[in-house]
């Protein structure tokens, strides 16, 4: 899934940009409020990490305007910030975060909280997801084909969990492409194709449905056997 982060602290914000790109996540940081709102106008972020004291225009600010009308509006946005007072959380919860986080936050704690969010947000409160004889955790990035497991890379468990998210919706490659990959990844032309190959050989011929002209959906669950 795709994260974006805004916190001025450099030292921080880069460590937290790279401790979740080691979990799997695909990540752009910025350290300002206008450069995540002019990313955020044109690239499909699955959640906001926003820290409140940014220069120029405070996080709340920020946070304000996403949620106010516009498909900003069911985004997750967790709150990051030093301001550990009650008033403080209240202000950041009210305004429309769903998730307050006190500095300083260990990156792994930060993913649980960020799949929590996306699990509330995509209607899949359980941890675990099913679709026909395939399971997988999310939080372990372990998929398991008829009870034994299967080993898949990191872009493999991202593409397989987008896949999971959307079970209805065919999904057009730049999408797919926006939600796996930061700005700064090199892609070849053919790295969707290659992927969802490589998880039609590792799980099921028919767990990807090519829909020609338009993309890529997930298979059928009783399409599977």
């Amino acid at each position: 899934m795709r994260i974006l982060i805004v916190e001025d602290d450099r030292l921080l914000g880069d460590g937290l940009a790279a401790g979740l790109r080691s979990l799997g996540f695909a990540v752009d940081w910025f350290t300002d409020g206008a450069q995540a709102d002019a990313a955020l106008s044109h690239t499909p972020y699955d959640a906001i990490v926003l820290d409140l004291g940014l220069p120029g225009r405070d996080g709340l600010a920020w946070l304000a305007r996403w949620r106010g009308p516009g498909p900003l509006q069911s985004t997750p946005v967790l709150v990051l910030t030093a301001r550990d007072g009650i008033d403080h959380r209240i202000a950041g919860l009210d305004t429309g975060a769903d998730d307050y986080l006190i500095k300083p936050i260990e990156t792994t704690e930060l993913a649980a909280r960020l799949r929590a969010v996306l699990r509330r947000s995509q209607g899949r409160p359980q941890p675990l997801w099913q679709h026909g004889a395939l399971s997988y955790q999310p939080a372990a990035k372990a998929a398991h084909w008829r009870g034994k497991p299967v080993v898949l890379t990191a872009t493999e468990c991202a593409l397989l969990e987008l896949l999971l998210a959307n079970p209805h919706r065919v999904l057009p490659k730049p999408l797919i492409l926006d939600k796996l990959y930061s700005f700064d990844q090199d892609i070849e032309s053919n790295t969707v194709e290659v992927h969802v190959h490589h998880l039609r050989r590792k799980i099921a011929p028919k767990l990807v449905r090519t829909v020609r002209g338009v993309g890529y959906a997930l298979g059928a669950p009783e399409e599977l056997e």
